[in-house]
């Protein structure tokens, strides 16, 4: 039986990767996949484990051999999922989880239209402003740019099957188990 395949969006700071760090301590059932990108690793993050940092030129000959399965530049840097793990951990019957943006996730339900998409949405657009700026990583400017392209994200949530308010993490993590869980009995029905 073919794994089930997890795309999971939101904008900047929202908190995806809080809310995955925590839902990888209670539920390993799903694997992570490990996107690619042209940007810098931020302080707390490791090559291979959070992405796979690469150069724009490796990046582009990944990307003229279709070794993506999407791929998407944001935010002035490019980000991309590698096609050959995500095939191979689907057919092994394991279930696979995309942390993606909006335009990678457009791509993907062309792919996969029977994967489950689902949308982390901040409380407010307030509080997703509060955590980009507590966050730190990005200078005033990015700040913007990550703000402004969190509107038109938001606003194409609907195209998801699921969103999931993340405000409280503990609550969002219970919510996405719920998902996995409903999603996997309804596969083996």
């Amino acid at each position: 039986m073919k794994g089930i395949l997890f795309v999971f969006s939101g904008p900047s700071g929202v908190g995806k990767g809080t809310v995955l760090d925590r839902l990888f301590e209670r539920y390993d059932e799903v694997e992570y996949s490990v996107s690619m990108t042209t940007r810098s690793p931020r302080d707390h993050e490791v090559d291979g484990e959070d992405y796979y940092f690469v150069s724009e030129e490796e990046f582009e000959e990944i990307k003229e051999d279709e070794g993506f399965i999407e791929w998407a530049c944001v935010h002035g840097n490019c980000y991309g999922t590698p096609r050959e793990t995500v095939y191979r951990t689907l057919e092994d019957g394991r279930d696979m989880i995309l942390e993606i943006d909006i335009q990678g996730a457009k791509q993907v339900r062309e792919l996969f239209p029977e994967a489950v998409f689902i949308f982390l949405e901040p409380p407010s657009f307030s509080a997703l402003e509060k955590r980009l700026t507590k966050r730190g990583s990005e200078d005033s400017r990015d700040q913007k740019l990550r703000l402004e392209n969190a509107r038109e994200e938001i606003n194409e949530a609907a195209m998801y099957d699921y969103r999931v308010v993340n405000d409280d993490i503990d609550r969002a993590v219970e919510e996405l188990i719920e998902i996995f869980e409903k999603e996997k009995s309804r596969r083996d029905e």
